[in-house]
């Protein structure tokens, strides 16, 4: 298999833009017109994530074993759509019509070959892991009933969930949420919390220009309202082993600092159990100051813990009276400052924060191999490939 013709290819057909989306859903939706039900009715806010995620995943079919884990929870996850293992050559014919389309002579039988191929190792993932879920009784999704609405700030909410079955997830993974007056705009969020005995999830909400979930979450939603969840996903951001030693750094973005909280809580309910704990250095920025929506918990929780420290950073508003600038700037100067023997970074935000925040840290002297993040956006209808980082050393 030709992996950087692969790769090629498809950078290729990403330059085309919506005309290769376009072309990919309308393949799909004529040649098999009953899996356009699967879709919002609306595809405006799709757009090329499904197609952008498909493609990409298939192009570096060369690191499907670094990231196998994630590949299998997609596989899981795409249960929530009804997804069944005859529904993968529809999509996988539709996006090989796409690249003959656009790519013109380039399109040659050694190259669909290849692609074919990739394609499948990708599908047969998916669909073992989706099989071996489906035969262990795992449900497809979970409904959960919100217990408590806080509105922190105009844009910000947090609530309380409860799912009325039992709902495994790890630190530092999500989840979609469908809501009832939204359905399948499917939205990742992530839980803010360690598992609980009682099973309760907290998760933060920040209003997204033109994102329909967000808005009637922090908006709309009140007490006793339910809500579908689908299965936990993401492999990257998780707390450190039991024993770990070294500095963690971690730099969050608005509610991206929610899988930071959840990572916090584990190590915490480990400091408490054990007394042992690695120094944590937490850096959460905002754009103004209200919405530092968690400022009192974890100012408390620094005052309490030996082993963490917080700081709050305010991008836009000249008259705060903490640190001032872009939250990915500050961590680097504290790490410039303190050295970055044995630290791991954890990074979370919109995608934009998390490539300002890993490009500082990584000019402030920071292995990239030592920086941990997934692109988390809160109104990502699909998930993206993970990016190439290191595990716990």
């Amino acid at each position: 298999m030709d992996i950087a013709a692969l790769q090629a290819s498809w950078r290729d057909v990403e330059k085309v833009g919506d005309d290769a989306t376009l072309y990919f859903y309308s393949h799909l939706f004529l040649m098999h017109p009953e899996v356009r039900d699967m879709f919002p009715v609306s595809m405006s806010a799709q757009r090329d994530r499904f197609f952008g995620a498909l493609g990409r995943i298939v192009a570096n079919v060369h690191e499907l074993d670094r990231h196998l884990g994630y590949i299998e929870q997609l596989g899981r996850d795409h249960r929530r759509f009804d997804v069944v293992a005859a529904h993968y050559p529809a999509a996988g014919a539709s996006l090989l019509a796409t690249l003959q389309n656009f790519l013109g002579a380039a399109w040659t039988d050694s190259l669909a070959a290849d692609w074919t191929a990739a394609f499948q190792l990708v599908a047969d993932t998916m669909i073992g892991a989706a099989t071996e879920s489906e035969q262990a009784d795992t449900p497809a999704t979970w409904t959960a009933e919100i217990a408590v609405v806080e509105r922190r700030s105009l844009d910000i909410a947090v609530l309380e969930l409860a799912p009325t079955e039992d709902y495994p997830f790890l630190p530092g993974q999500s989840m979609a949420i469908e809501l009832p007056s939204r359905p399948k705009l499917w939205r990742y969020f992530s839980p803010a919390n360690a598992p609980r005995p009682d099973g309760t999830l907290e998760i933060h909400v920040q209003i997204v220009a033109g994102g329909h979930v967000s808005t009637a979450l922090a908006r709309s939603t009140r007490a006793g309202d339910t809500l579908t969840l689908g299965s936990p996903i993401g492999t990257d951001l998780t707390p450190p082993p039991p024993g770990h030693r070294g500095p963690v750094l971690m730099v969050a973005g608005s509610t991206g600092l929610a899988p930071m909280r959840s990572i916090l809580d584990h190590i915490d309910q480990q400091w408490q159990t054990t007394g042992d704990a690695p120094p944590v250095q937490l850096f959460h920025g905002a754009r103004i100051e209200p919405n530092l929506y968690d400022h009192h918990y974890l100012t408390n929780l620094a005052d309490q813990r030996p082993w963490f420290d917080y700081t709050a950073v305010v991008s836009d508003d000249p008259h705060y009276r903490g640190q001032q600038g872009l939250v990915g700037d500050e961590a680097s100067n504290f790490l410039s400052a303190r050295g970055t023997a044995d630290v791991t970074a954890l990074v979370c935000g919109s995608p934009a924060m998390v490539d300002h925040a890993a490009g500082a840290l990584t000019a402030a002297g920071l292995p990239a191999r030592a920086i941990l993040h997934e692109k988390f956006a809160s109104e990502a209808p699909t998930e993206t490939i993970a990016e190439e980082v290191t595990s716990w050393a």
